[in-house]
């Protein structure tokens, strides 16, 4: 089968490698759409970080470079392994994409197995991937979806629930007032579960387009160009004065973080999603008199079946998010350079990489 394998920084090749065994216990999974995450820009521009080195394999998967790319898909099932029985062949899943030791309780009451010690992701670390034709993962990922969501669409669900686990981190309720700092397509996904959640959403978002984008998909109320007007003054008129109750920073820049901080009311949420590889220099002195509560968070834990709800009852819609479809041989070329060098025209590509669908 094809797959798009990842050897090292710049160095992404499209190979024939063999189709994946279905151990017991584990889905086969035929891939119909797989996103490119800015995780996967990263790896091609500054990496190996998540990705395992030549020389150094992953201490869970075992497994060194090269690894298949992907961990934003959705699939068709097309093989059940030994002991698997609550699933059926021809289903349609998604796969929450996390490699855990087996030692670590991954229930349904857990709350922190994505905080575990070598986590890592299908896609990055190894255990196949999202780029290539076909999979093998654990029953434990595996999550079906209704046939009512369409396969490309359910391929945003991973980087959806990424969103709805910053918003149940924040503690937002309806009725809120939430200010976005970033456009991008976590800060856009993070916006839509806040709405579908009956919570007004403010983003402040240099470009025009994201901003454009942001108002057309209905996940904000109000889209603020921060060069043009005071984000701060602006949300004090739309909170008569209070100050919003709750924020999400998705841009990992300074200037963002400050002024989310004071567009905060008092005892607000502040929640950081962006991944930041430097230093902060953060008002600690603003963050004590205004009481407000910082929070981290990273991926999802047990999200997936909340937000797949939230999209199979309608109150999602991620079409409008899909912005390209492209095969495997144009995934460099076409979908990373677009990404990189034009980000502001795409929010989500998707890789179809048996070519069907496009």
């Amino acid at each position: 089968m094809k797959a798009a394998r990842f050897y090292d920084r710049g160095d992404i090749r499209i190979e024939e490698i063999p189709e994946p065994t279905v151990a017991p216990g584990e889905v086969g999974i035929k891939v119909a759409w797989c996103g490119i995450c800015g995780t996967d820009l990263h790896e091609y521009k500054d990496g190996p970080v998540f990705c395992p080195t030549h020389d150094t394999p992953h201490p869970i998967s075992g497994e060194t470079a090269p690894v298949t790319l992907g961990h934003e898909f959705s699939g068709v099932i097309d093989e059940l392994g030994e002991g698997v029985e609550d699933l059926e062949v021809g289903q349609h899943v998604v796969v929450e994409p996390y490699i855990i030791g087996d030692e670590v309780d991954t229930g349904p009451e857990s709350k922190d197995y994505h905080l575990s010690p070598n986590m890592n992701f299908i896609g990055l670390a190894g255990r196949g991937g999202g780029l290539g034709e076909r999979i093998a993962v654990k029953r434990r990922w595996v999550h079906p979806i209704s046939d009512s969501v369409s396969l490309d669409e359910a391929a945003l669900i991973e980087p959806l629930s990424v969103g709805y686990h910053a918003v149940e981190r924040s503690g937002a309720k309806a009725g809120d007032v939430a200010v976005v700092g970033g456009a991008g397509p976590i800060g856009l996904l993070t916006a839509a579960v806040l709405k579908a959640l009956g919570i007004t959403v403010v983003v402040s978002e240099l470009s025009s387009l994201r901003r454009e984008k942001a108002l057309e998909t209905g996940v904000a109320d109000y889209a603020l160009d921060p060069r043009e007007v005071d984000v701060v003054k602006e949300v004090q008129k739309i909170t008569g004065g209070k100050g919003a109750d709750v924020a999400f920073e998705c841009t990992s820049v300074q200037v963002v973080l400050d002024t989310l901080m004071d567009a905060l009311r008092p005892t607000g949420v502040l929640v950081v999603v962006s991944i930041w590889a430097e230093r902060s220099n953060f008002d600690i002195h603003k963050l004590v008199m205004k009481e407000i509560d910082l929070r981290g968070t990273i991926a999802y834990v047990n999200s997936h079946p909340a937000t797949i709800e939230l999209v199979e009852s309608g109150k999602i819609d991620l079409k409008p998010f899909i912005t390209g479809k492209i095969g495997l041989e144009g995934l460099v070329d076409e979908g990373f350079d677009t990404l990189i060098h034009r980000n502001e025209t795409a929010v989500k590509i998707l890789v179809s990489p048996s070519g069907e669908g496009l």
